[in-house]
């Protein structure tokens, strides 16, 4: 396994149940990948995501392995969601309470609040529908004509945006940002974003958003204390540096500490510069550095870790800030590729839910630019001052005023960061992006099609970036290696679609036989 990311990890724990002899390699000195903990003095921070969504897919997965997810992991179900602030005016406190959301909306658009409920319906139909796309391979054209996805075919309207599709509910503007700003997550303009993906939003609401005690990191970090009792080896600092090949076939790697041969090789990095850096360019057929240079990648993130002294209790949990000329900064982003004057920003305070990220009478404070990737019009080593005053600046449009004077630590990353320090191709933080021309059978395939016995799990294979998708990315890579080399899979391709308590332990949990089948 080359990484122990959240997708790395989760693969991990199935295969080992599976009965397979699992190795995991990581270059960091630490396991999560972008889901790990950073900080000093007391501060901890979430280096990436802070949302934890959908908890059943992780849950399924604990369940398999014969573990618990709620009883291994404080997970604090968080109302409001978050609060989202408009710089063309006015406040909306997100809830998954769907009376009082409706009163929320009506503060702004009353017209539009009598729509909410149409558009939680439709959207439980769309998901009910796409879940068994989601947890499926896709790996030929073919694949677009199954029952299932004919089932979803009528409701995935492709013509239209993310944004047009909202306009099929709600009027205001503001209240179509509050349901589609959700496309970050996936590093992508709700301008641009396909319209499958109110589904995000729908999820929210549905199932909730939840904060795991210790942040997200927390989740990666239980995951990999749960792999190394199940035996398997996760070495740190230990970055592989060529993936052994014969022919088209895959025989293990080669790191730092060594080569290690293997019947598979699952890579959990980054897909373009693992793919660059790992495999020949004249072994990839499909994926040749020509092709990866053409495709379209997410956007990147400016980053400010601040340790503070005293706690915003005031302060949401969660504050998204949009500009009032949103699409002028998406279009800085996505296109034009420069530094906004008044960029959208997203605030984590997390203190007021879990003081434990801070020493006593302190607080963590996380604040997140959406920015181009890298590109020759952005310096970032002439940059970076500059957009920290602004970052600060922008800080006084949510109330959080003179947050400078009580910083106490202080952590920058920026996309030449998240490119040279991190490993991801362009910076771009969420990978891939989620266009219709890169989605299903045109994502990277789990079995990845350009080598034998190589497989792909993460953000940048299917079905996508975000937790539970990349947790669905596990489940499918998992079953795929051990229906090719001959094992049972702890989660077999007929898994129910109900709630994870129907998944059971019974597959195979800590089988043995099959112990002498390595994946590396």
């Amino acid at each position: 396994m080359i990484g122990a990311g959240p997708g790395g990890l989760a693969s991990a724990l199935l295969l080992r149940a599976s009965g397979f002899r699992v190795k995991v390699l990581e270059r960091l000195d630490r396991v999560g990948g972008r889901t790990t903990t950073i900080g000093e003095n007391q501060f901890r921070f979430d280096l990436g995501p802070t949302f934890f969504l959908y908890p059943r897919v992780l849950q399924s997965i604990f369940q398999a392995v014969g573990r618990d997810l709620e009883r291994e992991i404080e997970l604090i179900r968080l109302d409001p969601h978050y609060r989202l602030v408009f710089g063309g005016g006015g406040e909306l406190d997100a809830t998954p309470n769907v009376e009082r959301m409706k009163r929320e909306i009506a503060r702004i658009s009353p017209r539009d609040a009598a729509e909410l409920e149409r558009f939680l319906a439709e959207n439980r139909q769309k998901m009910d529908l796409f879940r068994p796309i989601l947890e499926s391979p896709f790996e030929r054209w073919s694949d677009l004509v199954s029952p299932e996805m004919l089932k979803v075919l009528p409701l995935l309207r492709p013509w239209l945006s993310l944004d047009g599709e909202l306009r099929r509910y709600f009027q205001d503007p503001r209240v179509r940002l509050a349901m589609t700003f959700q496309s970050k997550y996936l590093g992508m303009s709700p301008f641009q974003c396909p319209s499958l993906f109110s589904i995000l939003s729908f999820i929210e609401y549905e199932y909730g958003i939840f904060h795991p005690v210790g942040g997200c990191g927390a989740v990666t970090e239980t995951m990999a204390r749960i792999a190394r009792e199940m035996g398997v080896e996760i070495l740190l600092e230990d970055g592989v540096e060529e993936i052994l090949i014969e022919g088209r076939r895959a025989r293990g790697v080669r790191s730092r500490s060594g080569v290690h041969q293997a019947d598979a090789v699952v890579i959990n990095a980054d897909f373009a510069r693992a793919m660059t850096r790992l495999v020949p360019d004249h072994l990839r057929r499909r994926w040749s550095n020509k092709t990866i240079a053409k495709k379209r990648f997410s956007c990147s993130t400016f980053m400010l870790y601040l340790g503070l002294e005293g706690i915003d209790q005031d302060q949401a949990h969660h504050t998204i800030y949009l500009a009032d000329d949103y699409e002028t900064n998406l279009a800085d982003i996505e296109s034009r590729h420069v530094l906004s004057r008044n960029p959208s920003f997203y605030v984590q305070n997390a203190c007021v839910t879990d003081p434990s990220l801070a020493p006593p009478g302190a607080s963590t404070l996380y604040v997140l630019l959406p920015v181009t990737h890298q590109h020759a019009n952005v310096n970032w080593s002439v940059e970076t001052p500059r957009f920290r005053d602004l970052a600060f600046r922008q800080l006084e449009r949510i109330g959080l005023h003179g947050v400078e004077s009580r910083v106490r630590y202080e952590k920058i990353i920026t996309p030449a960061d998240w490119d040279q320090g991190y490993d991801i191709h362009l910076g771009a933080t969420f990978n891939l992006a989620h266009s219709l021309s890169q989605m299903l059978h045109l994502r990277p395939h789990n079995r990845f099609e350009d080598l034998e016995s190589v497989y792909l799990v993460g953000g940048g294979t299917h079905p996508g970036s975000g937790l539970p998708v990349i947790f669905e990315s596990a489940k499918i890579t998992s079953r795929l290696i051990a229906e090719d080399l001959g094992l049972c899979p702890v989660l077999p391709w007929t898994e129910s679609r109900d709630e994870p308590d129907s998944v059971g332990v019974s597959h195979g949990a800590g089988r043995a036989e099959g112990d002498l089948i390595e994946v590396a």
